[in-house]
């Protein structure tokens, strides 16, 4: 595949910011932000929501940051180094998302940098990683900011109560999302099992355009959606449109998916790593 373009020595990278939480055992959330981020020349900027504490076989708890804490690390960051793109992933709670949406407009960043919402509402294993009263926070206050949103099935049938079991449905559930505010939406299909493909659709209130991949048989999959936003970012900071920035993330988490490895004993992580190999 086609990669982002790598730094020169000494000069400064594009700077794309992660803002979500810590996973302990390493696969998903700021660290496999960080790992793609890394991996494809990108200086990584963090501002961290919460702690979690998981392994390979789930979450066991999350501790939430301060909330002055993570508005500083916002706005310390974009104050003095600057962000190209940014990505959300854990939030925690309502009083979480006002928080980064406030900091986000304060800083002059709204409509003015790329921000990518992966909607995470729960862990792979069904362990609950956003409180169902902070979703009314995210629909109003940051999917209106959102360059695109990235939710998967389960995330779009808490937001916005679409079941998709097919291309209607999943149409259906684009445009329910496009009403709620962001300028263009991306539904992933890599939950929809009746597919051998995993299809995935995006729209911005008039075209819909579809991105698809062959399913790839692993059982080793965590992290996937935070490597997709964090690549689709990224691309963004280099200037992509979405289509493109959509069409690079899903080539981009294909592969890692193909080089994903046994962790633990229970669901390894996607692997950037492969790239070190080229």
């Amino acid at each position: 595949m086609t990669y982002l373009p790598l730094p020169q020595p000494r000069t400064t990278p594009v700077r794309v910011m992660t803002i979500a939480g810590s996973d302990s055992g390493g696969g998903a959330g700021i660290q496999a932000d960080m790992r793609t981020f890394a991996l494809l020349g990108v200086h990584g900027l963090v501002a961290v929501t919460a702690v979690t504490v998981q392994n390979s076989m789930g979450v066991k708890g999350f501790h939430e940051i301060p909330l002055d804490v993570i508005a500083g690390q916002i706005d310390a960051v974009a104050s003095d180094i600057g962000v190209q793109a940014a990505k959300t992933g854990m939030l925690a709670s309502s009083a979480i998302i006002d928080t980064v949406a406030g900091a986000w407009r304060q800083q002059g960043l709204a409509g003015a940098v790329p921000l990518v919402v992966d909607p995470v509402c729960a862990s792979m294993h069904g362990d609950p990683l956003l409180h169902p009263s902070a979703l009314n926070s995210l629909k109003e206050q940051l999917f209106p900011l959102a360059t695109v949103v990235t939710p998967n099935l389960d995330e779009v049938r808490l937001i916005v109560d679409v079941e998709v079991v097919d291309d209607a449905s999943q149409r259906d559930a684009a445009r329910a999302l496009h009403a709620l505010g962001p300028q263009w939406v991306l539904v992933k299909g890599g939950h929809l099992r009746t597919s051998s493909r995993a299809p995935d659709l995006l729209f911005d209130g008039t075209e819909f355009r579809e991105f698809d991949a062959p399913r790839i048989d692993t059982g080793h999959d965590h992290g996937a959606g935070d490597t997709l936003a964090a690549a689709v970012a990224s691309a963004l900071a280099h200037g992509y449109t979405v289509p493109d920035a959509v069409a690079f993330g899903k080539r981009w988490v294909t592969e890692c998916l193909r080089a994903a490895y046994p962790l633990g004993q229970g669901h390894g992580p996607v692997s950037a790593l492969f790239r070190l190999n080229e």
